[in-house]
């Protein structure tokens, strides 16, 4: 593959190679990007800009929207390069691809209802007679870092509405899984996008993203990572606007009215899903006393049958991690909390890549598996009394990005969606769920910002203030 900068796609003179997680077979080949492409970029995107401010929200959404209908039609492709540069399993792969397609909908739809307000100026003193009215305008040049655990679909709802608001946008790929992003930039190409209005640069973000996210031709920086790397790029970004989607070790409130085996359904797909490679996956099971055994009980075979393996596999339900070395990790992190007292009821046991669905009982708040980012497929299951200590050990961490309850008393569920420091409150089903056209975003270190094509392309656009001033 090469990447494509200032309307031409480029090899770059250092090429990396893009491996199945599985069995780090080479799938194609990415170039290594250098300073003199990401000036190439910029210089491009400049230009970009300015084409794409003079094009029309109809002309937007037409664009946009022959992109949606040609990524329909190729679901099945988009979903095995998925699959095969992340590890998702087959289906997990098509159904990105599927959610992708609707997320550039959507983006084509709100390209068409970029709307300002009517000021009522006689409201003030001085402004009897005048006019006021705003205006909603394109950012200029957008920046989106994405990341491997979703590499298409978080791209578009970076590029999506980045495009719709009539911006020029520069794309940095996860270095791990950018073919997803350069192939939907080939797809944009052909649906009629002016070359100019998009770059994808691939390459290490440490080499690259700083060089990004620092200039000063950019207005607008969209991270999804980590929450640390994207501390750095806040301050590395100066005075530009920032929308930063970071991580979480989301919690999930299993009361004793609860119907456990629905909470048992939930926790295996809301918590294993892309290997527990997913920013609100259930990392936190908060469970009361009165039905802690009993949820274990009902849970634990559940997990047990889930096959894992090589995600090329159509019976394959949950494939390996990006990375050996985060495998590794989190087999650390099991062993540090066996070591302390937790029970390891199913899994634990990592194979390169390949780390079991784990279940890991009587877990301590305290523990690296409940207090941090986990990012991997286990799940950490803890005491709590009554709703009181639940909502505060749901709250008892720096991060704030999806949080659920199972309960039956309504007040109980309404008490919790206020009181939990939390961007996504889900109500009878787990922590990790997300409609591609809701608002998305997260409290505390969980990041700042929201996405959702409506909502992103209000943090895409700025706003002028016209008024006109009678005789």
């Amino acid at each position: 593959m090469k990447m494509f900068l200032a309307g031409r796609w480029v090899e770059g003179s250092q090429k990396t190679e893009v491996t199945n997680p599985f069995d780090a077979s080479v799938i194609d080949t990415a170039p290594k990007a250098g300073a003199a492409d990401v000036e190439a970029a910029l210089a491009g995107a400049v230009a970009g800009a300015a084409e794409m401010r003079r094009t029309t929200g109809y002309q937007r959404y037409q664009i946009l929207h022959r992109a949606s209908e040609l990524m329909r039609e190729r679901t099945d492709e988009l979903g095995r390069i998925i699959s095969q540069e992340e590890g998702k399993t087959l289906a997990e792969g098509r159904g990105e691809a599927q959610r992708a397609t609707e997320t550039i909908e959507l983006s084509a739809e709100e390209a068409k209802r970029i709307t300002g307000e009517v000021l009522p100026l006689d409201g003030a003193s001085a402004g009897a007679g005048k006019l006021g009215f705003t205006l909603r305008v394109p950012c200029g040049v957008v920046v989106a870092i994405t990341p491997f655990n979703f590499p298409l679909n978080l791209v578009c709802h970076k590029v999506g509405p980045a495009l719709a608001a009539g911006n020029a946008v520069v794309c940095k790929p996860a270095s791990d899984t950018p073919l997803s992003a350069l192939r939907l930039t080939e797809i944009l190409l052909e649906a009629g996008l002016p070359p100019a209005g998009i770059a994808c640069v691939t390459g290490s973000g440490g080499t690259i993203g700083d060089a990004l996210v620092r200039d000063p031709r950019v207005r607008k920086i969209s991270f999804t990572g980590s929450r640390d790397v994207g501390e750095k790029l806040c301050r590395t970004a100066g005075l530009k606007r920032v929308t930063m989607e970071l991580g979480s070790n989301s919690p999930l409130v299993v009361m004793h009215d609860a119907d456990l085996a629905k909470v048992a359904r939930a926790t295996v797909a809301t918590g294993y899903g892309n290997a527990g490679q997913v920013c609100i996956s259930t990392q936190r099971v908060i469970v009361m006393d009165k039905v802690y055994d009993e949820f274990l009980d009902v849970l634990r075979p559940q997990v047990q049958a889930l096959r894992a393996g090589d995600q090329l596999d159509p019976q394959t339900q949950m494939g390996p991690m990006v990375r050996e070395a985060d495998a590794r990790r989190v087999e650390d992190w099991i062993r540090d909390a066996k070591s302390a007292g937790a029970r390891v009821l199913v899994g634990g046991r990592r194979q390169g890549t390949l780390f079991e669905p784990t279940l890991v009982a009587d877990v301590r708040p305290d523990m690296r598996i409940s207090c941090d980012e986990l990012f991997g497929p286990a799940v950490a299951v803890t005491r709590a009394k009554d709703i009181d200590e639940a909502i505060r050990l749901a709250n008892d961490t720096n991060y704030g990005l999806s949080a659920g309850i199972f309960t039956q008393d309504i007040d109980w569920a309404i008490r919790f969606a206020r009181e939990v420091e939390s961007g996504n409150i889900h109500i009878n089903w787990g922590p990790g769920w997300r409609a591609d056209l809701m608002p998305y975003g997260g409290l505390k270190e969980s990041g700042m910002g929201k996405e959702g094509p409506k909502y992103a392309i209000a943090e895409m656009t700025e706003t002028k203030t016209v008024v006109i001033h009678g005789g």
